[in-house]
């Protein structure tokens, strides 16, 4: 059968191809009445716009895309937030009636197609995930003037680059405080942490909650870093144990961090929590069924995945804020 064209549509509903095109394209000034026929005769029909040529007209693709400055090896391998952020995403836009276009910027030469892409108008607005301070995507989107958001507050610098760039995030300062401020409640008078790199707002400002907790406690900072992987928890684990092994208690600025130290503690021969408490943040799944069960700081990522569309598929002039800042909550577990 060949594919009914906007003119048939016209012929069938008895008015002019302009009518159905502003009718099919969701233009607002056509009369209730005209609009009626039009739809009924499209559904006659069985009439699917031309999106190339809709495209043409509306200056519009609907697709989203979604970029995760991440390799594939770690966006779909061990870390479950990407997955439920992209999982929570395209349910919000299908919801929405838009396509998401799943992008990975792990390399140079894949910021540079990305960036390619989202200039030859290929989507009508960007999520970014996972950025560190080195991004160029960010400050390359803000010039290409293609509407953005990002999960999670932008790399520094804000003052420059990235000023006004709308972002959903978690007060990961507060948690991080609200964590150490547990183990200072159990007790615990050598807490050490286990932060996230340096180069990633969420790193930095758990290891700033990490630090303000302790002041005025009599508590003296002891820090190693990992990279949010499970074996950089372990590692870092290690390298606590001997570097001061007098420790009692641990935050790790992660979950995957916390499972791989609480691995290396049972390795050493340490009881959790008897002789070494930990916390850890982002309420994975595996949290649950770790040995003990992990107390952690839940991370809202779906709340926050939600916000985050809602923000992107909002006016600029008819938004409350261009920041969204939700709470992390304490779930406490057996290891502390």
């Amino acid at each position: 059968m060949k594919r009914p064209t906007l003119e048939a549509v016209a012929a069938r509903a008895g008015v002019s191809r302009a009518t159905v095109s502003r009718v099919v394209n969701g233009r607002s000034t056509v009369t209730p009445s005209i609009r009626d026929m039009v739809q009924r005769a499209v559904e006659e029909m069985g009439y699917v716009p031309n999106s190339a040529a809709r495209s043409l007209v509306t200056q519009r693709t609907d697709s989203i895309a979604l970029v995760i400055s991440e390799p594939p090896t770690r966006a779909f391998s061990e870390d479950p937030m990407f997955a439920a952020v992209v999982r929570t995403v395209s349910r919000e836009l299908e919801a929405a009636d838009k396509q998401v276009v799943l992008l990975l910027a792990g390399t140079a030469q894949s910021h540079a197609r990305i960036e390619r892409y989202i200039a030859g108008g290929h989507v009508d607005g960007v999520i970014l995930i996972s950025m560190n301070e080195v991004d160029p995507l960010p400050g390359a989107v803000l010039r290409l003037g293609v509407p953005v958001v990002s999960y999670g507050r932008p790399a520094v610098p804000v003052g420059l680059r990235y000023a006004g760039m709308p972002y959903v995030d978690n007060d990961n300062v507060r948690g991080a405080r609200e964590a150490v401020g547990r183990l200072l409640e159990l007790g615990r008078r050598r807490i050490a942490t286990i932060a996230g790199p340096s180069d990633m707002v969420a790193g930095r400002d758990r290891l700033s909650g990490y630090h303000e907790a302790l002041r005025g406690s009599g508590v003296r900072p002891v820090v190693a870093t990992g990279d949010f992987t499970r074996e950089s928890g372990g590692t870092a684990m290690r390298r606590l144990l001997a570097d001061e092994p007098e420790i009692d208690a641990v935050f790790a600025a992660g979950d995957l961090m916390a499972v791989g130290a609480l691995r290396a503690l049972r390795q050493s021969g340490r009881r959790v929590p008897d002789d070494v408490a930990v916390i850890g943040y982002d309420d994975i799944e595996a949290a649950r069924y770790t040995d003990p069960p992990l107390t952690t700081m839940r991370q809202p990522f779906v709340e926050q995945a939600v916000a985050m569309v809602r923000l992107l598929l909002t006016d600029p002039d008819e938004r409350e804020s261009d920041r969204v800042i939700l709470s992390a909550e304490l779930v406490v577990r057996q290891s502390a």
